[in-house]
């Protein structure tokens, strides 16, 4: 507390020692030593007050209420899960039984449905390609066929082309 080292009370000892003399030290001692026991006692005392007017305070059993206040409320609020667990795992239950119906009757639809036939799937296709062949003709004199949308800015199109003379001004 004060932070006297040993050093310090040797030297103190020493003083204390040449100033009042070897007769009178002992007795000076003891009273500093009844003193310093005083002191401690006082200090001992007031603690003891203080914690005893925290009791009567009711700060003990205000901590109390409150922990029990925070075990029945982390109790109801667990109850409270456990009940929302439930009704979603019935939900979900439910759910999956509505799924599988849902599957069970997509899968009779699908089967009482007739399989289409091979054959005009067949002739679909190759109208398409026949009709891919007709627009993608490779005759080296045919021209390309170009989509132009006027919406759409092309790159590499080449400039608009300016008129060679310029618009004559009328003044009137």
């Amino acid at each position: 507390m004060f932070e006297i080292s040993f050093g310090e009370l040797l030297l103190i000892g020493v003083v204390a020692l040449v100033v009042l003399g070897p007769e009178k030290l002992p007795t000076v001692a003891r009273t500093l030593g009844a003193l310093i026991g005083r002191a401690q006692r006082f200090v001992a005392s007031v603690k003891a007050d203080i914690h005893q007017q925290a009791d009567l305070t009711g700060l003990a059993s205000l901590q109390q209420e409150v922990q029990n206040a925070t075990a029945s409320f982390r109790q109801s609020i667990e109850t409270e899960m456990k009940e929302v667990e439930g009704v979603m795992q019935e939900n979900v239950a439910a759910v999956r039984a509505v799924g599988d119906e849902a599957t069970a009757v997509l899968d009779s639809a699908h089967s009482s449905i007739a399989p289409h036939s091979p054959e005009p799937d067949a002739a679909l296709g190759a109208d398409l390609f026949a009709a891919a062949r007709e627009g993608d003709s490779t005759e080296p004199g045919a021209a390309p066929v170009v989509v132009h949308d006027e919406n759409q800015l092309d790159l590499f199109d080449s400039p608009p082309v300016k008129p060679a003379t310029p618009p004559a001004e009328t003044r009137e």
